[in-house]
């Protein structure tokens, strides 16, 4: 690889917010803009971000109940608040702030997700991600997975300023390799900068490559500056990005192989044809997802 910049090809505010069961205030980036669209954060097929969001006290929990996926993974991060997740597959967990849930719907799962009881008794600041990542046409209907990735157990690169740390949720960086297991190849991690501190990243050109801003603000590659809750979506014209953290900063970032194959999405289902989608609604339909519990 050269150190060529990949440079910025749009800087994006959050789109206004709209409500997902009446727990998650989301931003969805993409595929909401035109700009990135479905194919452009390939395999990245939604980014709804929940930006901080302070709530009240509440016996009731607050979420999303009972339903169905099939084609693509959903990978849920947690930064402030918790949330108690169940599905058909027998899986069920709480994402503590700083943990993960990446969950691979597979051939099809029964879902829901809520926020977890003792926060929502509390109340208090809620504020997670969820990408949902697409699966190769081979792997859509693979059998159902969960994995559990608490904070401490994600891959942990230092930089050279001695506080500012790389958190490696799935693939690698400088060597340090992350926790998650992927169909194909997906780079995700949390850049958690202290002010005045530089990181390096490097990614093939011709990965589709993404950063949110999650706290703070940040200088990319000498020249654009990304504030807090905005979107950074690059070309393919290089494959460094250098980043200068303005402010002690916290950074989603995101770079993956594109799949390149035909995308038919639904609701809750994103396939490879129309038929494919008509046969999955047929399926939760019909009971083959299995039961749970609203």
């Amino acid at each position: 690889m050269s150190n060529s910049f990949k440079s910025v090809k749009a800087l994006l505010p959050p789109p206004a917010p709209h409500l997902v069961g009446d727990g998650f205030r989301v931003h969805n980036f993409f595929p909401s803009y035109d700009i990135i669209g479905e194919q452009g954060m390939d395999p990245f097929f939604l980014l709804d971000y929940n930006s901080p969001w302070t709530l009240p006290p509440s016996d009731h929990l607050r979420g999303v109940g009972v339903h169905p996926h099939r084609g693509f993974e959903t990978v849920t991060i947690a930064y402030h608040g918790s949330l108690a997740h169940h599905d058909s597959a027998g899986n069920s967990g709480v994402i503590h702030e700083g943990d993960v849930q990446w969950m691979t719907a597979g051939s099809g799962v029964l879902h829901k997700e809520y926020h977890e009881k003792e926060f929502s008794k509390k109340g208090g600041i809620f504020q997670v991600v969820q990408l949902w990542v697409n699966l190769p046409q081979k792997f859509k209907m693979t059998h159902p997975r969960y994995q559990p990735i608490e904070r401490k157990n994600m891959g942990q690169a230092a930089l050279d300023d001695g506080s500012s740390v790389i958190e490696v949720i799935s693939g690698e960086y400088n060597g340090v390799r992350g926790p998650a297991l992927t169909y194909s190849p997906v780079y995700l991690y949390n850049a958690r900068l202290t002010k005045g501190a530089n990181a390096f990243l490097s990614f093939d050109r011709n990965y589709n490559t993404g950063l949110l801003v999650i706290e703070g603000e940040v200088e990319i590659n000498g020249s654009v500056n990304a504030p807090h809750d905005n979107f950074a979506f690059f070309d393919h014209n290089g494959e460094t990005i250098a980043l200068k953290a303005i402010l002690d900063s916290v950074v989603l970032v995101m770079s993956g192989e594109p799949i390149r194959e035909p995308i038919a999405s639904r609701g809750p289902f994103v396939m490879n044809t129309g038929e494919e989608i008509k046969q999955a609604y047929n399926d939760y339909f019909s009971g083959k997802f299995g039961h749970l519990e609203d």
